[in-house]
């Protein structure tokens, strides 16, 4: 099912790119990741408003209002309040519960003694609790003296006494919220006609004054010259239903878990008591033992967070009076567009952070940046009696996150991230696609071009990378201007593009399109402020418009193509033949068999001996391997040393080579008192010269095999020490430093400069066959000979001259003064023993 999915959304994701025209393909694509920023986050930032109105949201801000609280807690006591508790220990010393009428009209009678300004009974009197009745009701009849009533529908009332008037009445105002978490001050709630003020706020109004005037409007509370604004439905991170959003209630501001002084009932009865803790004070009565379950849970943590009913009213107490005496400020709330477009601003930011990170780790360490600042934004506004909605905006950040960074998930596996173009795999679905609709035409060929671009890879090292990227960019550009919206174009590699075409109906058609392309790319490119000039090697594949059908199989054709153009001289086009495939795998299946021949070294070295052309005695060998295939038979070295190469193979098949042919030196020597002069030369390739460790990887051989260093000649190819001069110095020089000996082969053939010649640590040079074989055809071979010969003795290095083949040309190197030779006149390359026979003959 899962992979089903997945198809569906690649094939619309496919045919949508497709459909929208070739033209739109290639877009900036800064402009593209933020119409996609744009669009994911209004479209998430409108789900989660939705969310948020149908309060999907509102649990999870409560939590994060209640870290909020407890992140400001502090040690605060409001000096106006005084709680007396009936803890545990009065209730046990009084032996009853509820406490008698009695008991209470000594309290009061105690209290009132000291001048309270007023007094709140937190304990429901509705009905008498004997003794002392008569004497309650005295008490009770004190004007500053407030109680409590409990509102509900008649079966839950709890009542007042009938004798106190109105105004001395509040209701009990603990309102919870969905997860009984106490937040909400309910100060003034209209019953029918009947308007009832809360408990809190009549202890209050008392202690301010008898005379405070208070008007109530739709949306606030006025108390004097006060307007308090009333929780709405949706304020901050409430979304509270209508049954929620009854009467005039204010957010709490808990500015500390204990918010008064508190003394107990027995302390009070017995007289144990500072006075002035009571006088001109609110003195709130009620219970804090835990027998009587009068508790509810409020923001804090742990014990703190479980708050008695009587605190919790001397908490509303404290904030009613500290706002009508401005000494704080009532919470503030955005209007909802304004948290609306808030919202959305971190949900732009949360996909524009994941659009410009460049890594998972800095990804990572931003987003936690983002949410800590989010966070500190919220808390700095609550420290100012502000909420502002911290879970939707974060929400909105991480998930506008998510959707983006799975856009460039997927963007990344079909697109380019450099010039917006197709990726391979992408390019292969629209060819499929771009057949699909081609199939119902007669006729007509899909021609696939293939194109390389020559000279990438020095105008990356010699400009830089920066360059190179913009060298791809306006190739890109330059390729699509040469195409109509029904073609594709995408990059399927470092520095190769592929282009499908369906209007041709013959190959030559296609032969002229891509002439035109390989003239739009011979233009000059301006890099770094300098024209820069490259070339391209382009393969062309076709096939017919039928029902069968693979784009792999096409694209691959046209690589191959392209691959033997570059292999063919650059700067050309070639045309796929089936030989072509066939080299192909030819070229696989011999790496293959060439992997196996290495890990069980079916490799065997043979030797060509080097002839002192003087006496006509061996003065040393040169190795040469050889293959003999069980499968294949004999493979010419000139079949598998490329491969070698190319495929980095040729570093532990040169390891080896070096090995064998040290140890068979070894062997000789120690065989043949008289051969202690013989050299054994081995040729290095380019990538084992190039191997940062080859010094010590040949010091080691040495001291494996036994060989002294001067029995061992390294032969170095000019071009190899002419890619970076200076490097190649230094790594000859430590070679010389080893003792080993040195020589120059293939001398004249490459791109040399006698300029630096005479700064390699060079022992000989060799002369190529060609000029040898050459010899005999002209003056003007022979002058070159000679001058190669005399430029060798001039900078103190002898000679060694290639592939002497007849007496005549030996004869000719002899009257050179050239010292050294080897050739078939001398010997073909031989096995071990055979090269053992020939210094045995020497000998004699």
């Amino acid at each position: 099912m899962l992979k089903k999915i997945n198809r569906n959304f690649n094939n619309f994701f496919i045919k949508s790119t497709f459909l929208s025209g070739k033209k739109k393909q290639f877009k900036n694509i800064a402009f593209i990741y933020i119409y996609y920023v744009l669009f994911s986050s209004l479209l998430i930032t409108g789900i989660l408003i939705g969310i948020r109105q149908l309060s999907g949201l509102q649990i999870l801000e409560l939590i994060a209002y209640d870290y909020l609280v407890r992140f400001q807690q502090k040690d605060y006591l409001d000096p106006r309040i005084l709680v007396v508790e009936i803890t545990e220990s009065d209730i046990y010393q009084q032996q009853r519960w509820p406490i008698s009428d009695q008991t209470i009209a000594q309290l009061l009678a105690k209290l009132q003694q000291h001048q309270p300004r007023v007094i709140g009974l937190d304990l429901y009197r509705d009905i008498p609790y004997f003794p002392g009745r008569q004497a309650l009701q005295e008490q009770l009849q004190a004007e500053n003296v407030i109680v409590i009533q409990e509102l509900g529908n008649t079966n839950n009332t709890v009542t007042a006494p009938s004798f106190i008037p109105k105004r001395r009445i509040g209701f009990n105002d603990l309102l919870l919220d969905a997860d009984s978490i106490f937040r909400r001050n309910l100060m003034y709630v209209r019953l029918g006609t009947e308007e009832i003020p809360s408990f809190s706020l009549q202890l209050s109004l008392k202690y301010l004054s008898d005379r405070s005037e208070i008007e109530l409007n739709s949306d606030s509370l006025k108390i004097d010259e006060t307007v308090l604004n009333t929780l709405e439905a949706d304020s901050g991170g409430y979304q509270m239903a209508a049954t929620e959003a009854v009467g005039w209630q204010i957010l709490l501001n808990y500015p500390s878990p204990k918010i008064a002084q508190t003394i107990t009932l027995t302390e009070v009865l017995n007289g144990k008591f500072d006075p002035n803790l009571v006088k001109d004070k609110v003195v709130l009565i009620g219970t804090t033992a835990p027998s009587i379950k009068d508790f509810i849970y409020t923001p804090y943590r742990g014990s703190k967070g479980i708050m008695p009913g009587v605190i919790a009213h001397a908490q509303m107490v404290s904030q009613i009076l500290r706002l009508l005496s401005n000494q704080e400020s009532q919470f503030w709330f955005l209007p909802q567009w304004v948290e609306s477009v808030w919202i959305w601003m971190w949900s732009i930011a949360g996909g524009v952070l994941v659009w410009r990170s460049r890594s998972v780790w800095h990804l990572g360490i931003a987003m936690i940046a983002s949410l800590g600042s989010l966070w500190g934004i919220c808390l700095v506004a609550f420290t100012q009696a502000g909420w502002i909605p911290f879970v939707p905006s974060a929400l909105a950040f991480v998930i506008t996150s998510g959707a983006v960074l799975a856009y460039r998930v997927v963007y990344s596996m079909l697109y380019d991230s450099l010039t917006g173009l197709p990726n391979r795999n992408l390019f292969t679905k629209q060819l499929k696609q771009l057949h699909q609709r081609k199939l119902n035409q007669s006729g007509g060929l899909m021609v696939v071009f293939c194109l390389d671009l020559d000279r990438f890879k020095l105008i990356n090292d010699g400009l830089g990378y920066q360059a190179g990227d913009q060298l791809l960019i306006t190739t890109a550009q330059r390729l699509q201007a040469r195409l109509n919206p029904q073609n594709l174009l995408a990059r399927v590699g470092g520095d190769e593009f592929a282009i499908a075409i369906d209007h041709v109906t013959d190959v030559e058609q296609a032969i002229d399109f891509a002439k035109q392309l390989e003239k739009q790319l011979t233009l000059p490119f301006q890099l770094n402020n300098q024209d820069t000039y490259t070339t391209v090697s382009i393969g062309i594949a076709s096939e017919k418009i039928e029902a069968q059908f693979q784009p792999e199989d096409l694209l691959r054709s046209a690589h191959t193509a392209m691959y033997q153009a570059k292999v063919s001289g650059k700067t050309r086009h070639e045309v796929f033949a089936t030989k072509m495939q066939e080299q192909a795998l030819a070229y696989l299946e011999l790496e293959a068999d060439l992997r196996t021949a290495i890990a069980n070294q079916e490799f065997e070295l043979y030797y060509q001996p080097i002839v002192s052309l003087n006496s006509g005695t061996i003065v040393g060998f040169e190795s040469l391997v050889r293959w003999h295939s069980p499968q294949r038979g004999f493979v010419s070295p000139a079949s598998f040393i490329p491969i070698a190469e190319e495929t980095g193979l040729i570093i532990p098949l040169g390891k080896w080579i070096l090995q064998q042919a040290c140890l068979q030196m070894q062997i000789w020597q120690a065989q043949f008192s008289h051969c202690q002069s013989l050299t054994i030369s081995v040729n290095l390739s380019g990538r084992q010269f190039s191997q940062p460790n080859l010094v010590e990887q040949i010091e080691e051989i040495l001291q494996i095999t036994n060989l002294n260093a001067q029995s061992l000649k390294l032969e170095i190819t000019e071009s190899m020490v002419m890619d970076d001069v200076e490097e190649a110095i230094i790594l000859l020089n430590r070679l010389k430093a080893l003792g080993v000996r040195l020589s120059m082969d293939d001398f004249g053939t490459g791109f040399s400069s006698f300029s630096y010649l005479h700064r390699f640590p060079m022992d000989t040079l060799k002369v190529d066959r060609s000029f040898v074989s050459n010899m005999s055809k002209s003056v003007k071979n022979q002058a070159i000979v000679t001058t190669i010969i005399t430029l060798a003795h001039q900078l103190e290095m002898d000679v060694v001259a290639e592939g002497i083949e007849t007496e005549t040309e030996m004869k000719s190197l002899q009257a050179k003064n050239c010292e050294y030779g080897q050739g078939y006149f001398f010997s073909k390359p031989v096995d071990r023993e055979q090269a053992t026979l020939l210094i045995t003959k020497t000998l004699q």
